[in-house]
């Protein structure tokens, strides 16, 4: 809003320039001050007419009136100011101060809470008319002085060139936004004078040096900002002229509406006392060695000692010196310079000089020869640190030092100590053991087959440690099958895994070598091992506690290596092998043991993964097969395998087995349980009268086991023939799954019969609505399940229950039912109609339903249809029903019509008629029922003719129709043939030959009586 009303007086500050308009502008505002501080804001006029010099008015609309002006002070009438403000203007606290003719600055020294307000700059007109306008206006706000500034003030004294830190505390809490600046002072002497600025961090996070610290500020004067208000001042040398008093002054920046940055606040601490006192700047150098005279070999430690005041805040530089030739010197930074020779030996890690703190220098050779006996020396030198760099100032060389170094000898002594004989697969260690040695060693081992071969070098072990395998073991040192290592400063020992019979038996040297500088000195030793061959003197034992097993119960075997062969470094393998009893012939893998321990199945059959656990110890295995059945009897083996790895590295795998011994054989016989299964078999006598429902037992007495489950299978034996061939009814298996069988599986059967478990002992067959073609002898024969973990469920046993004989009794109501047997012969096709009548009178109110039933002659009888009293017709099979028809052409006639008859329908008809009355509740109950006569049916096969002979012969159907076309199509060929001659000549003679021959071939080709003997044959078999 500010910056408009800013653009706006401008504008017409512009204008009245133009146009001779009077324009009145102030400073613009909001202004924020802090409270207690002086301030200003100004306020000029143009476009004036009149004197150059204009007079300005001051007033101001308080927060609690802001309609009402309060005058301040004016530059033409004392009496302006009103009462509230008058003291203030008399006492100079308030006053108008004129920068020039037509601009003013309106000053309050110490501002106040009361002050803050609306400002008014008005200057009264010397113009000859009012044009533009006389006054503009500002806002000011007081707000709170927050900055603090503290340092404990204290009297410090320090040495020329000792180190100063100051600590000043800074902080505010304005709500407006501004900044801070921190600057450093410093006054000359107890305080008088000027101060002088040292170092000064602005608003901006600006570092400005004072006048009299610009060449240190680049070396050794500092301000850092070390926490949130926490600002320190650090001198790294103090100088003379640093004497006298410092403070530090904190002051808060505001930017205001213009855009400038205003100061409205500052601080400062109380002054701390520094004392600076002169400096001894002598200083000595000493240099000392920890052992003067020493053995060839031995370190060597040189020390160049200064001693100076405040050697911690000076520069020095030391020169080592041998035979008072420079070797080697590090400059103030700490930065080493060697000579070449020097330079070679430290790159090899055989000397190190270096500056452990401004007052100790150390020179070291870790291994001393010869060449370094000798003077040795130190010139230190003070510097002076310039903007060009160091001056020396001073420079001091220490006495020297002679130190003395005695050549060696060796005393070394090596020997070997090994296992004289190890098995193949084992691991070989050799120990090479060295005594009375002082210097670095190095160590060679060779190997020697048998004598006269070469010897192999095997591996070194440099002085450094570093490994060298030989050319010929270089792969096995890849694969981990070779180690060497160094057990301790006298000790090396030599392991070679995965040991071959054949390769690495014989003698073995270790070969030491000593070095001292520049010598060395070697001595020898050697040993010999054998290696036994894997798999020699060893056999494999396979046991088991019992070699009859019983139906479900677990067995294990043993497969053992005799005890004087516990394998405990050789991988071994043991593999386990099945042959069955019945079924393929040969060995299969059952499981197989890998030296690392993992399990790999083989091809026997896969119930054992789920029932076998398998273990391994050093020298033996354990085959543990629970709940065995007929699957697990047959003959078990194992075979024993030792193996050599690749690598005696854990993750490694065997690769290779080197020897395999194979056990004796164990037969295992697995006999199956006996069956305790029986059935009640005892035989029954059932009469059923009227069309009721009945049920056949079938009681279990005792089973095998009580988890064991039950197939049920119900047979029923027609009366007749005596050898008759029981027919399946119905049966449930072990899941309870129902399964009719073929003579009962239609929908009327299937409604008739049904299978019940009435409890846990007792089945019962339910025949619903019996009539006379249910008579017969009934049975059940009941199978025990057991179920086992691999072959799942199996049938332990099966018993036959004894059979009941169901006898059908008719209602003693007697229906009159037609009695006559009668007796049809059918040609087969043709369609025959049976009989069944109702005779003499009935009751209104009954309802008759009928059954007629087929058999064969001296057999049982099978229910073919049923028609109940509602009219609905019900077929025992249904292949027949669309030839069976049952029709009422009248009351009481229950005739059986039996479309195109077939040879298999021949045999004996009969019906029964059934009637039904409603009792009291108003149910259907049978009242009467009787059976009609028979009729025996008589199917003959339809009489032959020689057409149908011909029809139902497809090879004498075949020659009638083609051969004859053939033998047509042949002959016109023929003639065509010989017309095509005839026309080729024209002569007579050839004519008449051709005629004849002609003739001839006629006779020949046209002899067709084979067809009338065919015909003839024919007749005859017709006439058959």
């Amino acid at each position: 809003m500010g910056s408009i009303q800013s653009s706006v007086a401008s504008l017409l500050f512009i204008l009245g320039l133009c146009v001779g308009q009077r324009v009145v502008l102030v400073q613009e505002g909001r202004l924020y001050r802090a409270r207690g501080y002086h301030i200003t804001i100004w306020c000029n006029v143009s476009g004036f007419q009149g004197p150059s010099e204009q007079n300005f008015q001051w007033s101001i609309y308080l927060p609690s009136a802001p309609e009402r002006e309060v005058q301040i002070i004016s530059t033409m009438d004392p009496s302006f100011p009103y009462a509230s403000y008058t003291q203030r203007v008399r006492s100079g606290e308030i006053y108008i101060e004129r920068v020039q003719g037509d601009a003013a600055l309106l000053h309050i020294k110490e501002l106040q809470d009361r002050d803050a307000g609306e400002y008014e700059c008005h200057t009264p007109t010397t113009d000859e008319r009012y044009f533009g306008s006389y006054s503009a206006k500002m806002n000011l706000s007081v707000i709170p002085d927050t900055v603090l500034a503290t340092m404990t003030p204290q009297v410090l004294t320090r040495v020329e060139g000792d180190p100063l830190e100051l600590t000043c505390e800074v902080s505010k809490s304005t709500a407006q936004h501004t900044h801070l600046s921190v600057a450093w002072y410093h006054l000359q002497g107890a305080g008088e004078g000027q101060a002088m600025m040292i170092l000064s961090l602005s608003k901006d996070f600006v570092l400005t040096p004072g006048s009299s610290y610009t060449q240190r500020f680049l070396s050794d004067v500092r301000l850092d900002k070390v926490g949130n208000t926490t600002y320190k001042l650090s001198i790294d040398r103090v100088q003379a002229s640093d004497q006298g008093q410092v403070y530090c002054e904190a002051v808060e920046w505001i930017q205001d509406p213009d855009g400038t940055w205003k100061d409205i606040a500052r601080k400062q601490t109380e002054n701390t006392s520094l004392i600076v006192g002169s400096r001894d700047r002598d200083f000595h150098a000493n240099i000392a060695a920890v052992e003067s005279s020493l053995a060839e070999g031995k370190p060597l430690q040189v020390d160049c000692s200064v001693k100076a005041q405040n050697s911690q805040n000076r520069w020095f530089q030391v020169v080592w010196l041998f035979k008072e030739v420079e070797i080697a010197r590090i400059d103030p930074h700490g930065v080493l310079a060697l000579k070449k020779e020097y330079e070679e030996r430290a790159a090899l890690g055989q000397f190190q000089m270096m500056k452990k703190s401004n007052e100790m220098y150390i020179f070291k050779v870790y291994q001393v020869g010869l060449k370094d006996k000798g003077t040795y020396s130190c010139t230190v030198s003070e510097m002076e640190k310039a903007s060009t760099g160091f001056s020396t100032i001073q420079s001091k060389t220490s006495s020297g030092i002679d130190v003395n170094v005695k050549p060696i000898e060796s005393h070394m002594r090596v020997s070997v100590l090994s296992e004289r004989q190890i098995m193949e697969g084992d691991t070989l260690i050799l120990h090479c053991e060295v005594s009375e040695a002082t210097n670095p060693l190095s160590v060679n081992w060779w190997h020697l087959r048998k004598s006269g071969d070469q010897p192999e070098h095997i591996v070194e072990m440099e002085r450094d440690g570093v490994l060298r395998p030989g050319t010929s073991y270089q792969e096995r040192s890849a694969n981990r099958d070779l180690r060497l290592e160094k057990v301790n400063s006298t000790t090396f020992t030599l392991a070679i895994y995965n040991t071959s019979a054949t390769n690495d038996g014989g003698s073995y040297k270790c070969e030491v070598t000593e070095w001292s500088m520049d010598r060395s000195w070697k001595q020898a030793q050697e040993t010999s091992v054998a290696i036994s061959p894997l798999g020699s003197n060893v056999s494999a034992t396979l046991i088991s506690r019992t070699a009859d097993i019983k139906f479900t119960q677990d067995f294990e075997l043993f497969c053992q290596v005799p005890a004087s062969y516990v394998i405990t470094k050789v991988p071994v393998s043991i593999t386990w092998q099945f042959q069955p009893s019945t079924g393929p012939t040969g060995y299969q893998q059952l499981v197989k043991i890998m030296p690392s321990g993992t399990i790999e199945w083989g091809a026997a059959p896969s119930h054992f993964q789920r029932k076998t656990r398998v273990t391994k110890s050093a020298s033996a295995s354990q085959l543990l097969i629970h709940s065995a059945t007929e699957q697990d009897a047959g003959r078990y083996r194992c075979e024993v395998e030792f193996w050599r790895r690749s690598s005696q590295h854990a993750g490694h795998p065997a690769v290779a087995a080197a020897a395999a011994v194979m056990s004796n054989v164990v037969a295992i016989k697995v006999t199956p349980p006996e069956s305790k299964l029986r059935v009640d078999t005892e035989d029954r006598s059932l009469e059923i009268s009227g069309s009721t429902d009945t049920e056949i037992k079938c009681r279990i007495t005792s089973l095998t086991q009580k988890d064991a489950q039950l197939a049920v299978t119900w047979y029923f034996l027609p009366p007749s023939p005596a050898d008759a061939a029981p027919l399946q009814i119905v049966s449930t298996n072990y899941s309870n799954i129902l399964e009719y069988g073929a003579e009962f599986s239609s929908p009327m059967q299937k409604s008739k019969f049904h299978s019940e478990r009435v409890s846990s002992d007792l089945f019962q067959l339910r025949i619903l609505s019996v009539n006379h073609g249910d008579r017969g002898r009934y049975y059940c024969l009941v199978e025990e399940w057991l179920w086992t973990a691999d072959s799942g469920w199996y049938k332990l046993g099966k018993k036959e229950s004894g059979k009941t004989m169901l006898e059908f009794k008719l209602s003693e109501n007697k229906l009159h039912v037609e009695k006559t047997n009668h007796s049809i012969t059918a040609t087969e096709n043709e369609d025959v109609t049976m009989s069944c009548l109702l005779q003499g009178p009935s009751q209104p109110a009954s309802l008759f339903s009928a059954i007629w039933f087929h058999g064969l002659e001296h057999s049982g009888m099978k229910t073919l249809m049923k028609m109940h009293a509602s009219g609905m017709v019900e077929y025992a099979e249904a292949g027949k029903g669309g030839r069976l028809h049952l029709r009422r052409p009248s009351f009481g006639d229950f005739s059986l019509t039996l479309r195109s008859v077939e040879l298999g329908d021949a045999g004996v008809y009969w019906c029964q008629v059934q009637e039904w009355q409603q009792d009291g509740s108003g149910a259907w109950v049978e009242r009467a029922s009787e059976l009609s006569g028979y009729t025996r049916l008589t199917a003959l096969p339809p009489e032959s003719t020689v057409s149908s002979r011909v029809c139902s012969s497809p090879s004498l159907l075949h020659f009638i129709l083609i051969y004859p076309l053939i033998l047509f199509l042949s002959l016109i060929a023929v003639f065509l043939c010989l017309y095509a001659k005839i026309r080729q000549t024209r002569k007579e003679s050839i004519y008449q030959r051709k005629g004849k021959e002609l003739w001839l071939d006629l006779k020949g080709v046209g002899d067709v009586e084979p067809m009338d003997a065919d015909h003839n044959n024919l007749k005859a078999e017709e006439t058959d």
